[in-house]
């Protein structure tokens, strides 16, 4: 069992935004220092509580910090993005990180990312796969490349050796850095893309565990499409967590931090969606049962190492199998707690579910 770290970020908006990300780069260099293998870091324009519009820079400047963490986008919206200055940012990046870059993408944005560039909702899927089609061609691409597409239309210079200008930009890490598709609906194309194609899957910390397993089928009907043979080992599973001292201070804390998230940030905005509707273990359960209190209880793992370990198992065992958890960051007023509980998970919770594979 690996540990990594999902990174929206969440940050209530009485905070500012430099100390936002100054929290957000001492986790991630707590998190080299604990071992944590990764950290993925999100990407919002128009979301005051996921206030990092940019993931590229803060994971620029966390590189500077660290040692061994891999650090990657969770997710680039690609919609959002034009495809050769994408292709570009993300190869340079891939060159600072000198190999510990991972490129998570997404074909989702949230309404108001969409509406602030001028997007029809009904173009984003279409859109997102032509991005995402012309970085990948850009990278491979020998001389003069030429797309004409719905939404772009691009040629690029041909590279003179004389004058040494044209497109020549490509990764660092070859054909390109290790690509990740995250999904948060239970029955996700983008999953049985990450099968198909053997991209690294990820599922989101919104869906309750009984969902866990049919998601890993459909990464496995996704590789059945071309012959491929999936790996648990690559499926990574996102999950609020916090780890106190003590199962009541766990719970005090979890009920102060990630009880003001989802009461003032996550509840409003999937209150009647699909969202909503998969985090409840019963799909009869009405919205407003979904309390803080059922959410800690069913659905994020709080506790005291031992809990904490005993929920990760449970998850493991009715997922049938996943290679690494990845722990939603959590920013508390006393960052204190927010460290501690990186501690307690890597120190005293990892030996306990070392063995799961």
């Amino acid at each position: 069992m690996q540990f990594g770290l999902f990174m929206m970020p969440l940050h209530p908006p009485h905070r500012t935004f430099a100390d936002s990300y100054d929290r957000d780069v001492a986790q991630i260099v707590l998190a080299d220092q604990l071992g944590f293998r990764e950290a993925w870091i999100g990407e919002h324009l128009t979301e005051r509580w996921e206030n990092a519009p940019a993931p590229d820079l803060l994971i620029a400047q966390a590189l500077a910090f660290t040692k061994t963490i891999k650090l990657g986008t969770g997710v680039t919206l690609l919609a959002l993005h034009n495809p050769v200055y994408l292709a570009h940012r993300i190869a340079m990046l891939d060159h600072m990180a000198r190999g510990r870059f991972q490129w998570g993408i997404g074909g989702g944005a949230i309404p108001t990312d969409l509406s602030l560039f001028g997007l029809d909702p009904a173009d984003v899927r279409a859109r997102s796969a032509e991005v995402f089609d012309v970085v990948l061609k850009l990278w491979a691409s020998d001389g003069r490349f030429t797309h004409h597409g719905k939404f772009f239309d691009i040629e690029t210079p041909a590279f003179d050796p004389v004058k040494a200008r044209g497109y020549y930009m490509k990764p660092f890490q070859q054909p390109h850095p290790p690509i990740a598709v995250a999904a948060s609906t239970p029955d996700s194309s983008s999953m049985r893309m990450a099968g198909e194609r053997g991209y690294i899957p990820m599922t989101s910390s919104l869906l309750a565990r009984t969902y866990l397993s049919d998601h890993w089928k459909l990464v496995e009907d996704g590789a059945a499409k071309s012959g491929r043979s999936p790996n648990r080992s690559e499926w990574r599973v996102a999950r609020d967590v916090l780890v106190g001292p003590t199962p009541k201070v766990a719970r005090d804390r979890a009920r102060a931090v990630l009880g003001r998230n989802y009461v003032q940030h996550q509840h409003p905005n999937r209150v009647g969606t699909i969202q909503m509707a998969s985090t409840k273990l019963d799909a009869s359960l009405p919205d407003e049962a979904v309390t803080v209190d059922y959410l800690m209880e069913n659905v994020w793992i709080v506790g005291d190492p031992s809990e904490v370990a005993d929920k990760i198992h449970q998850l493991h065992e009715e997922s049938g199998g996943f290679g690494s958890l990845l722990s939603i960051t959590t920013d508390a007023d006393d960052a204190g707690w927010d460290h501690e509980s990186l501690r307690l998970l890597m120190e005293d919770v990892a030996p306990r579910v070392a063995r799961l594979n």
